[in-house]
């Protein structure tokens, strides 16, 4: 009796031992996170992103402007059906920046625009991205999910789904660049 009375003794210690150096090589949480990780807008604002030729690119380039930022997908149906419409209101609105970031590959993405073209630009954030989409307001992470912002920077609407042309063309007009 005693033999296992010591030996349950020595493993509840050795797991207490063991769960304490787990827990000191723990790193602490966020305390040195950046000053905008509490923000998704801003770290929207300041990501870096590629573009189709490997350039990269920020929103924060397009300050004082308008945007709207489209997240779409080369397998997402709906995101293909609504670029020809985005692409006319882009030409519609010279003021307001446009810019469609691929939740996708480069290369699938590349392969795609040789059919289907838009005159604004492309930028490749990947397949990781559902947790910025859901950060930035999209709970499912669907697409496609457009984002209209004003030009201080301060969103003016969120869209989770097909845009549909008419009602995007009414936010656009009234939006002052």
């Amino acid at each position: 009796m005693n033999r296992r009375l010591l030996l349950s003794a020595a493993v509840a210690v050795a797991a207490t031992v063991a769960g304490g150096y787990t827990l000191m090589g723990r790193k602490p949480k966020n305390d040195a996170a950046p000053a905008d990780a509490g923000d998704p807008v801003t770290g929207l604002m300041q990501m870096q992103l590629p573009d189709l030729n490997g350039a990269s690119h920020s929103l924060a380039g397009w300050k004082g402007q308008p945007i709207v930022v489209n997240f779409w997908a080369t397998w997402c149906a709906p995101c293909v059906k609504e670029m020809p419409a985005l692409d006319g209101l882009q030409k519609k609105y010279p003021n307001v920046r446009f810019v469609g970031i691929g939740v996708d590959s480069a290369a699938n993405m590349q392969k795609f625009v040789e059919k289907v073209q838009v005159s604004y630009p492309l930028w490749v954030i990947g397949a990781g991205a559902i947790d910025t989409l859901r950060k930035l307001g999209n709970p499912s992470g669907g697409l496609p999910f457009t984002i209209v912002f004003n030009a201080d920077g301060s969103i003016n609407r969120k869209i989770l789904g097909e845009v549909q042309p008419d009602d995007l063309d009414r936010t656009l007009a009234g939006l002052k660049a």
